[in-house]
């Protein structure tokens, strides 16, 4: 956006909002907006563009027969009054809740107050009458008020449940209010006002807390964004209130999309706001992405006739912001080590369920795998042999074979060899560096006259030569060839086609990264699922340097390293998920992974990741890696991706599979890509 920093959330399709449960004091609305007020200060020292008070936070909520008071009520208008006075040079579109009288009625309302103005003014459409709560001795439904206005605090505002809000210069920005009970409906108000063009729903609750019904809330919060594809925000009366029957924890937390982004301390004497950084583009793009969501707006279009008051933010936020919002340097790799640990399981029972699926449905009882000792073919093999345990065949029928060439090193050689003993399955070598140089004499290529030309017809010469004789195997014993390249090398193109490692029968890595792949491997060599005898040769297969052993180095530490020639995986992997699962523009994708790895000691590691891997990029190496992505991913290799064999979708990052996920031409142009990448610093 315009006249934004480029390190600044708002400038990335972000929008910062925070939600409040300040302390209040029983039916003194001079007291609660004062605390009111401190709160909304703070929102606007933290830059945040909308700030969400508690339901009947001016007045307090319990406090009964008092709400027909109308020394309470003059009171509580009065001190809004005095928060439309002071929101006159506040940065925040501030959301509060107080008791108003119109057309005789009284209702439960939330007002939304901007630089002096009452923007609108959107009542409690359901009014509940069961348990502790009694409200329908007060208030009026306000389901039938629309089109109307009201005057308060000394101005005429739109008055109404069919009120949206959006900020002309933010519009992405759309606001639907609903009040406490709202959500608990089986058709909440918030799900009209999702479908009418509503990114943040906001809930301004009182709620008093018994055992358990803080789950039940975050359950309630965590479907409505999730289902309507939106954030949402809640405030639930805090301290303060009154406990003449009822207790209050004052839970404020923001969802967005189906995930818990912040959640302040409950029951907290000292309460302060929670900020989070609303990922806005990201729900336009799933919106447009899940097209039952546009279909479900066509067919409740006639409910959906709601008044846009737009609002203006104010000036350009110049200076750099820091992203209030979690990053994970991991998207394929969760952090938390109970949920990777499941994710693991998950995945290799996937990848072992499609190699299953596919052996049945042939009738074929045998597989032929190259195992090189780098990660692709363990975790491959690991598959394999998960898959022939679970359908009783014997771990003979996978026949392994290691087929070093020119470059292969004592060490990857004698892993694949440690490891294929250790499974029990059917082991050999057979050595093609005779038949890689014949090749090499037939095709008069200069290595073969003693020249050290390493081009890549020498390198795809071995691959394709790999390749060859496995596929040659397979028909010799009846099996098929098990594929052991990953999501990663087919982003990038880093893999031989048609003779070579981008083809096989089946591949179970097909849709799984690189660096899910080392932490499946670490999972499996810490829960000593393999056996005993496997767990050290894992640990040096994922200590050892990612290569494709095809150049001759000499000696291991000249060998040829790939992540010299297609970047860091750490980067390209992140670089991967953004551009497929949520197709950002590549800057984007710059400031997002700036955020996650340009300080190692910010945010959490995966599990198990040793501190000589905890890396850091600052944003020039960023921007050079996403350079080498952006042009490899969508200008020279779909026309690999096109031909893929099948595999199991594993990760809910996506695949690359022409027959599902990710479908594209193969001589598209990387310009408009490129092109963006350049506002990257």
């Amino acid at each position: 956006m315009a006249g934004f920093s480029f390190f600044n959330p708002y400038n990335h399709g972000f929008v910062r909002v925070a939600v409040a449960a300040p302390l209040t004091r029983v039916a003194d609305p001079d007291f609660n907006v004062a605390r009111t007020m401190e709160m909304f200060e703070r929102a606007d020292e933290r830059r945040a563009a909308l700030v969400l008070f508690p339901e009947l936070g001016l007045s307090s909520y319990a406090i009964d027969d008092l709400l027909l008071q109308s020394s309470l009520l003059d009171a509580a208008e009065a001190a809004l009054g005095k928060l439309v006075e002071a929101s006159m040079d506040r940065l925040p579109l501030a959301i509060v809740g107080a008791p108003l009288r119109h057309n005789g009625r009284l209702f439960n309302c939330a007002i939304a107050v901007h630089r002096g103005r009452v923007l609108a003014v959107v009542p409690k459409t359901y009014i509940p009458n069961y348990r502790e709560f009694y409200e329908e001795r007060y208030f009026a439904s306000g389901a039938p008020v629309q089109k109307s206005e009201i005057s308060v605090a000394g101005q005429t505002a739109p008055f109404g449940t069919d009120i949206l809000l959006r900020a002309a210069d933010l519009p992405d920005l759309v606001v639907g209010i609903e009040v406490c009970e709202d959500v608990w409906t089986p058709l909440p108000p918030s799900t009209y006002a999702a479908l009418a063009g509503a990114t943040v729903l906001v809930n301004l609750s009182a709620s008093n807390v018994t055992i358990g019904k803080s789950d039940w809330r975050h359950a309630l919060c965590k479907a409505q964004s999730g289902r309507c594809i939106s954030a949402y925000l809640y405030s639930a009366a805090g301290p303060g209130e009154s406990t003449t029957d009822l207790a209050w924890d004052g839970q404020a937390m923001i969802y967005e999309t189906g995930a818990l982004l912040v959640e302040a301390p409950r029951f907290d004497e000292h309460p302060d706001i929670v900020v989070a950084d609303i990922d806005l583009e990201l729900i336009q793009q799933e919106r447009m992405r899940q097209n039952t969501f546009g279909d479900c707006v066509e067919i409740n279009s006639r409910a959906l006739d709601f008044r846009m008051i737009d609002f203006t933010l104010g000036p350009p936020l110049a200076k750099e912001l820091p992203l209030e919002r979690a990053v994970a340097r991991y998207p394929f790799v969760p952090a938390d080590n109970a949920r990777l640990a499941e994710l693991c399981f998950e995945a290799f029972n996937i990848q072992a369920h499609g190699l299953r699926q596919r052996l049945q449905a042939t009738g074929i009882e045998k597989i032929v795998i190259g195992v090189s000792g780098g990660l692709d073919s363990t975790q491959a093999l690991l598959v394999a042999v998960t898959a022939f345990d679970q359908l009783k065949l014997p771990r003979k029928n996978i026949l392994a074979y290691t087929l070093p060439a020119f470059a292969t090193t004592e060490r990857t050689k004698g892993n694949a060899w440690r490891l294929m003993r250790a499974l029990g399955v059917s082991a050999e070598e057979i050595d093609l560096t005779a038949a890689c140089r014949q090749m090499l004499v037939d095709i008069k290529h200069p290595f073969a006259n003693g020249e050290p030309v390493y081009d890549v017809t020498f390198e795809n010469v071995q691959a394709g030569a790999r390749t060859s004789v496995l596929f040659r195997l397979a028909n010799q014993h009846h099996g098929i060839v098990l594929g052991t390249g990953d999501l990663s090398e087919l982003a990038l193109g880093w893999c031989t086609y048609g003779v070579g490692d981008q083809m096989s029968h089946y591949n179970v890595n097909a849709s799984v990264p690189k660096t899910l792949i080392q932490h499946l491997i670490r999972w499996a060599a810490a829960d000593i699922r393999f056996g005993g005898d496997t767990v050290e040769v894992l640990l040096d297969i994922l200590g050892t340097e990612i290569s494709p052993e095809l150049i001759p180095g000499g000696d291991e530490k000249k060998e040829q390293k790939t992540e010299d020639f297609v970047g860091p995986y750490n980067l390209q992997d992140f670089n991967l998920f953004y551009t497929t699962r949520y197709g950002y523009r590549p800057s984007k994708i710059a400031y997002l992974a700036h955020h996650a790895w340009s300080d190692a000691k910010r945010g959490a590691w995966p599990p198990h990741i040793p501190a000589g891997k905890q890396v850091a990029y600052d944003i020039s190496t960023i921007k050079r890696w996403l350079g080498v992505f952006v042009k490899r991913f969508f200008e020279t290799s779909q026309f690999k991706r096109s031909a893929m064999p099948n595999g199991p979708k594993v990760s809910s990052g996506g695949s690359l599979s022409p027959r599902g996920d990710w479908r594209a031409p193969s001589d598209s142009s990387a310009a408009a890509w490129l092109m963006d990448l350049e506002k990257v610093p």
